[in-house]
């Protein structure tokens, strides 16, 4: 594992790591799965493509109880370019096919831990935890397709990001949203609010001040709410996700604490002299910080970063240079990363270390700066170990910093500190009260500080004192028994339909992508042990510095115990609602397909009526299928659309179609699915829908909350203040086609009607949390569950029925519904008709300053095609075939 090889490597890599190792470790947690991209290229280091990482295993004599697929490990999904390294900005198209592959892996892994620990009953996550912008996304969308609770961590944070690039004031916000794609991690963001139980930051500024610039979060409405659910106050179906503050955790496992420096301003010479002593007792990393200076024996100002632009670097040193009293008193040392060739250094990256340069140049700071080209993370803490030795600061400058981890290790190998003002450090100082606070812009006030500690002995040697003393306070057992203890307060969500069915009966090999079945192999598993109550018993982090208070385990392990009874009751009981409906007993025969193609056309005329050339297109489809036996053999069809149950039926007759020859039918974008064949109502013959799946989007949906308040949004004027009867309704209800997941109205006058991004933002800053769409030629709006689409219902038939999304083939149009963009990007296979659907909703979709297309559907795919309009049998099923090849 690299890190510091970009700024997608950095201490937030290290942090998640470090989370994962030390969760592994604690009583009653079985099993902590990491998943991240793999990246299988000659620019990366090998361990990219490994599909599995092992974090930490178990000790032996655990190791009999707990079985051998307990510990933590690192899991690589394939998706995008898997021979490319990519940078996050580029990765956001290619989110959905790491959500369907992380779910593969999922439902594969709990599948197989259910048969070992779980009696037979799938052993489900309990919570999917997203750390940053796009993990936070991807998290969302696992926890709809799964129904679990989700926590969530956003380290640094898109709406803050923007707001100082802004204030530094050389980009503009098209050309900030250009390089960091921030409108779509904004967007992410968001839904990562909407979807999440909790939310997890370091400090009370960061709620505060960073979360407070969102729509999804109000601080003032988030008390609100919490006090009405106290009292038992209806809310009206308005939400605001939990916020607790936990500070970073850190290993002390390295950490040699040093002797009392008081009286040891020689020290450095005795053990940098070799002269009578093995020079092995100097590390090699001294003697590459060392010969860049003058005098090594001096103070030395630390900074330990990448070299990016948010990490300030080039402010320190113009405050460094322009202090004569600084520079002859003390040196500085950066550890800007890895770099072999600044050439081939990422752009940002080397824009600054070239300005580094040059201002060590302009000063002429030679002999009193010291910029190694490399360093390994075990040399770490001999770097703080060669500052604390000096009596030198450590000083992180950064325009931001969310965590600041590093200003706890270096507080760890008692290193005063000079921090930025904004973010983490704030409480970090408040609790360890070892240095001094700055603002990162203020040159002056950086110098300043820096002067002050390392010229006042007295002022250096008591902050010294008060880090060391209270660094207990950031150990990792005190942050995973506080997190463990919140998210236990999480409302638990998992599956609970039964699963003795015949579609669990189907071959391993059926339901497995191939790309993961390596991973099933090394019994890889996601999960918090729901059974064994042997682990409760175990004993955790014998290794770490700071010893554990006995009651806080007894803490932890009475939380556990609460989240293994909620899952007990789960196993114990399962509810087979289906029973109250298909009285003929059938399950769906989708159960037995292995491939579904899923048709997906959103052709309408301009009062929101099917038009016939759909139908020509889908019969067409029908017969390429059938044009292949080995591949009709097992397939089936899905229909997926925002018509309504009955339109769909009155569609279909029609056009002289079956409802019959479809497995599946997607109804009101997303919001029901049906099984023709399947839950029947006895004697009328009637479909009904498929309850679990109600059941399954039913999260933070309120349907009461959310009429009157898109009601008023809609048929209100902007200014609000027109009189009566001078203005016309921009939709009307229509409640024949709603139905209890879903909001239908009509557009009456589409000059009026708000866009997607409009009403989406004003219903998060009132707590209202759904998925809103235009549809049907912009003639419907309609409201569903906010993890409710017709893309991800296709991941519900993959988690009910085992139906790998991989073996899914959706049809599209070149345009469609506001939903249209979600349907494209996957692990499924898209074929996009040219030439079909004349006129979508899109132009609804998305406000000026918004998120690109090219955000959310990747340009170039091996798991899309095209074909031309009119497509006839045979040129469909050589695109299948092609397809088909692809994965």
């Amino acid at each position: 594992m690299e890190l510091g090889r970009d700024s997608d490597t950095g201490g937030q890599i290290k942090y998640i790591v470090e989370l994962a190792r030390a969760l592994a470790k604690m009583p009653g947690v079985y099993r902590v799965d990491l998943f991240t991209r793999q990246v299988s290229s000659p620019e990366v280091d090998w361990s990219y493509g490994e599909p599995t990482e092992m974090l930490s295993a178990t000790s032996e004599e655990d190791s009999a109880d707990l079985g051998e697929s307990s510990g933590a490990y690192i899991v690589r999904i394939p998706f995008g370019p898997t021979d490319k390294y990519l940078r996050k900005e580029l990765l956001w198209p290619h989110i959905p096919e790491f959500v369907d592959g992380a779910l593969a892996h999922i439902l594969n892994m709990s599948k197989a831990l259910g048969e070992q620990i779980g009696a037979g009953q799938p052993v489900w996550p309990y919570v999917i935890h997203g750390h940053y912008a796009d993990a936070g996304d991807s998290a969302a969308l696992l926890s709809g397709a799964l129904n679990v609770p989700m926590v969530l961590t956003g380290h640094s944070l898109g709406r803050n990001k923007l707001e100082q690039l802004l204030k530094q004031g050389r980009q503009s916000k098209e050309d900030i949203n250009s390089t960091y794609r921030i409108m779509r991690r904004i967007e992410a963001e968001e839904l990562s609010l909407d979807a999440a139980e909790l939310v997890i930051t370091s400090t009370k500024q960061e709620i505060d001040e960073q979360w407070g610039l969102y729509d999804g979060f109000d601080v003032k409405l988030e008390k609100v709410l919490r006090a009405r659910g106290r009292r038992g106050v209806n809310c009206h179906g308005r939400f605001m996700p939990r916020m607790a503050v936990i500070p970073p955790g850190m290993d002390f496992s390295n950490v040699v604490v040093q002797e009392d420096l008081a009286d040891t301003d020689g020290d450095l010479a005795a053990v940098t002299n070799s002269e009578g002593s093995s020079p092995k007792a100097v590390p090699t990393i001294w003697s590459e910080v060392m010969r860049f200076l003058t005098n090594p024996h001096k103070p030395m100002i630390l900074a330990l970063s990448r070299p990016d632009p948010k990490k300030n670097l080039t402010t320190l040193i113009k405050a460094f240079g322009e202090c004569r009293p600084l520079r002859e008193l003390a040196n500085l040392t950066l550890i800007m990363g890895n770099r072999d060739d600044i050439d081939e250094m990422s752009g940002g990256n080397a824009s600054v270390l070239i300005t580094v340069l040059k201002l060590i140049d302009k000063y002429d700071l030679y002999g009193q700066v010291a910029f190694p080209k490399h360093h390994k993370q075990s040399d770490v803490p001999d770097i703080y170990r060669l500052a604390g030795k000096t009596k030198g600061v450590f000083i992180n400058p950064a325009v931001i910093e969310p965590f600041g981890l590093t200003l706890i290790e270096a507080a760890a190998h008692g290193l005063p500190m000079v921090a930025t003002k904004n973010g983490g450090p704030v409480d970090i100082h408040r609790a360890l009260n070892n240095g001094l606070l700055v603002d990162p812009h203020d040159q002056q006030a950086i110098a300043d500080a820096l002067l002050k500690l390392v010229s006042e002995k007295n002022l250096w040697q008591e902050c010294r004192r008060n880090g060391l003393k209270n660094i207990h306070l950031f150990s990792w057992p005190e942050h995973c028994r506080t997190y463990l203890t919140r998210v236990a307060a999480c409302r638990m969500r998992h599956p609970q339909w039964q699963t003795d069915t015949p579609a669990d009966e189907l071959a391993a090999e059926d339901s497995l992508n191939d790309s993961l079945k390596d991973v099933l192999d090394m019994s890889l598993r996601l999960s918090i042990d729901g059974d064994k109550t042997s682990l409760n018993d175990r004993t955790s982090l014998n290794e770490q510095k700071t010893s554990l208070n006995e009651s806080s385990d007894d803490v932890v392990k009475h939380v556990m115990s609460r989240m293994n009874r909620r899952q007990d009751d789960v196993a114990a009981g399962p509810r087979d609602s289906s029973a109250d409906v298909a009285a003929s007993g059938k399950y769906p025969v989708l159960r037995r397909r292995r491939k579904l193609f899923v048709v997906a056309l959103d052709c309408y005329d301009g009062r929101g009526l099917p038009e016939k050339k759909m139908v020509q297109t889908i019969q067409e489809i029908l017969k390429a299928v059938k044009l292949d036996a080995q591949i009709a053999r097992f397939s089936g069809f899905a229909l997926s659309t925002a018509m309504p149950m009955y339109e769909l039926v009155e569609f279909l007759k029609w056009g002289n179609l079956k409802v019959g020859d479809f497995d599946a039918l997607i109804c009101s974008s997303g919001s029901e699915v049906y099984y023709p064949g399947a839950y029947v109502v006895e004697g009328g013959g009637k479909l009904c829908p498929d309850p679990d799946y109600a059941t399954h989007i039913d999260y933070r949906w309120g349907s009461d909350g959310l009429k009157k308040t898109i009601w008023k949004l809609m048929n209100t004027p902007e200014g609000g203040g027109a009189k009566s009867g001078s203005f016309s309704c921009a939709v009307e209800e229509d409640a024949k086609s709603s139905n209890s997941h879903c909001l239908s109205y009509s557009i009456k006058d589409l000059t009026k009607a708000k866009k997607v991004d409009d009403m989406r933002q004003k219903l998060r800053m009132r707590g209202l949390r759904c998925h809103l769409m235009y549809c049907r030629n912009s003639t419907r709006m309609q409201v569903v569950p906010l993890l409710a689409s017709r893309s991800q219902a296709l991941r519900y038939l993959f988690v009910r029925w085992r139906l790998n999304v991989a073996n899914m083939y959706v049809i599209l149009g070149e345009t469609g519904d506001t939903d249209y963009e979600e349907m494209i990007s996957g692990a499924h296979k898209t074929i996009i008709l040219k030439d079909i659907v004349s006129k979508g909703s899109e132009e609804l979709l998305r406000t000026t300053g918004s998120y690109l297309r090219d955000d959310i559907v990747p340009g170039d795919s091996p798991l899309v095609a095209h074909a031309k309009g009119g497509a006839k049998a045979e040129e469909i099923i050589n695109i299948i075939r092609q397809l088909s090849k692809a994965g």
